[in-house]
């Protein structure tokens, strides 16, 4: 690659944000807004829920990302879409009635976002040098968490004082400002060498390659499994209440200091997993996530411990997408490394959207207490049976330093 054509990391902390913005949206101030409507926990969570799903199919666009127009064309196409979907969930009423309505409005919305996250992650990995890259996975992890915190924290507090529709519109403004950073990067064509269809079959060939390594099955599977979800993170908004906050103090701690909190955690998840190494980090970080959660059942239930208890929560939550990211780049290798990161990282939103779901049922069944003991229970379980099963793979000597 011609020198020249390095971009400065930081563009990627800006072309992210929108992608953040859209989804803290619907994880904070929209299930807020649903519950002052008459919408239950359980409801609420199921529309969150959904939202989230999108993200496990952001796999099946990379090829079309990779193989079909640029990387600046597909942003903006992406970023248009992202910003339409945005406002025509704002201006959709939230009623119980219509919710099966709202519900397809969130799913699409998170689809465009996602779409969105791909072009992004070209660029991380063909326009930044391979002596940056690192800090640019931290500006694109820490772009992602400010956008969350922008869109959910400012996003309910607009919400709150002037309306859905002009909250929608200046979040919308604000992703259009940053996104027009995409003018400020050389544009990159697609990499399609041969015909669509060969390079489907030769990307076939390597992940099949790659689920014939047995330490790549079993990251897979420990992604799968519910460690460090924070399935809490997207409906805290929906249950202050029970710790008697009101809108302002919801508004301000899973906004700024949200954000603040989980790009603090990324930070010195980083350094955490260079001392510790992938897999005591995953596991250690997992563990830390559970007693954290299990701390906070156990605190009264007072607007004090809940600003302290999400914030520490997410930290750890910093922590545990830092060792996400590292244990994911173990296991793809250098060949395929976008679409097979999609993938894997797709997969690993799953225990996320199942944890929402277990939540919300829990705490209409029962209440928050029990719904927070219940996630740590399932993590400390979950860090239990992969910890001997990380033991018995390097008895069998299936845990190489570096995959090919």
């Amino acid at each position: 690659m011609n020198p020249q054509k390095f971009v400065n990391p930081f563009f990627i902390f800006f072309l992210i944000i929108p992608f953040g913005i859209s989804s803290g949206f619907v994880s904070v101030a929209l299930p807020y807004q649903l519950i002052q409507n008459g919408f239950s926990v359980g409801q609420t969570a199921e529309v969150v829920a959904v939202g989230a799903s999108a993200s496990m199919l952001r796999f099946v666009f990379g090829p079309i990302v990779d193989t079909t127009l640029s990387l600046r064309k597909w942003y903006i196409i992406s970023l248009l879409a992202t910003i339409g979907a945005l406002l025509v969930l704002v201006t959709t009423p939230f009623t119980i009635k219509g919710i099966t309505l709202l519900t397809i409005i969130v799913f699409i919305s998170q689809i465009a976002s996602n779409f969105l996250f791909l072009p992004v992650s070209g660029f991380m990995a063909k326009s930044i040098e391979e002596r940056r890259k690192g800090f640019a996975s931290g500006c694109l992890q820490g772009g992602m968490i400010l956008g969350i915190g922008a869109g959910g924290g400012a996003g309910l507090w607009l919400l709150t004082h002037y309306g859905s529709g002009a909250s929608g519109i200046i979040m919308c403004a604000i992703s259009v400002v940053l996104g027009a950073a995409i003018f400020f990067i050389p544009d990159l064509k697609s990499s399609l060498q041969q015909t669509i269809h060969k390079e489907i079959l030769a990307l076939g060939k390597s992940l099949f390659a790659m689920l014939k390594v047995p330490v790549v099955l079993f990251i897979i599977i420990l992604i799968l499994a519910p460690i460090g979800t924070g399935g809490a993170s997207n409906i805290w908004s929906a249950i202050a209440q029970d710790w008697k906050t009101n809108a302002n103090t919801v508004a301000l701690v899973n906004g700024v200091v949200n954000g603040l909190m989980g790009l603090t955690g990324c930070l010195v998840g980083g350094l955490v997993v260079d001392k510790w190494g992938v897999w005591k980090s995953y596991l250690g970080c997992g563990t830390l996530c559970a007693l954290v959660t299990f701390l906070m059942a156990l605190c009264p239930m007072q607007s004090l411990f809940f600003v302290i208890g999400v914030s520490v929560y997410a930290f750890c939550l910093g922590l545990m997408n830092a060792a996400f990211t590292a244990i994911i780049l173990f296991a793809i290798g250098k060949k395929h490394a976008a679409t097979k990161y999609s993938l894997i990282s797709s997969l690993g939103n799953l225990p996320v959207v199942l944890m929402i779901a277990f939540d919300g049922f829990t705490h209409d069944k029962f209440n928050s207490r029990y719904m927070l003991i219940g996630e740590a229970a399932i993590g400390i379980l979950a860090v239990l049976i992969f910890f001997f099963g990380l033991q018995k793979m390097r008895n069998k000597n299936l845990i190489p330093a570096v995959i090919e």
